[in-house]
């Protein structure tokens, strides 16, 4: 399950998302799924303001490009996606790992599990604030996502 639509009130800061690859592994069933999102800029207009040794405004971009591949095997009952960061990466390496299975305890029940990777260079003192700033917003994207799913899950499955 995922959003189709953007924007959408349950993601305000996702604004487009495009499917540049799709396949199915004809033996064994997985859906392989590669994505783009196009996601606002949400780092604070101050932090925005800070330029490189060339004085070149890095942080200060409209839109950030986030790529997202996934596997949803159904014979399984699990997804795994992978989403990394491609906006900046001369700076910042921002990337992520989730994988969704059935609960061993309960066939009703998804068990998420979910990690996170944040570097930040090439901000000399600001580095270790702007990686604050990220892990905190993840943190956040992380509680929200969850909710999502909840959501869309209650409304597809009742």
């Amino acid at each position: 399950a995922f959003l189709s639509q953007y924007p959408s009130p349950m993601e305000k800061h996702v604004t487009a998302v495009e499917t540049v690859e799709e396949k199915t592994d004809l033996s064994t069933g997985i859906i392989y799924r590669r994505r783009i999102a196009t996601c606002q800029n949400v780092i604070p207009e101050i932090l925005r303001k800070v330029t490189t040794f060339r004085k070149i405004y890095v942080l200060k971009v409209p839109d950030i490009y986030l790529e997202e591949e996934s596997w949803l095997n159904m014979q399984k009952r699990n997804m795994a996606m992978k989403t990394h960061c491609l906006t900046w990466t001369q700076y910042a390496s921002l990337s992520e790992e989730s994988v969704f299975r059935e609960s061993l305890e309960n066939p009703n029940w998804t068990d998420f599990t979910q990690k996170g990777r944040i570097s930040v260079t090439g901000a000399g003192l600001l580095n270790c604030v702007l990686e604050a700033f990220a892990q905190s917003f993840l943190k956040q994207g992380v509680k929200k996502g969850i909710k999502i799913m909840e959501t869309l899950l209650q409304e597809q499955c009742g």
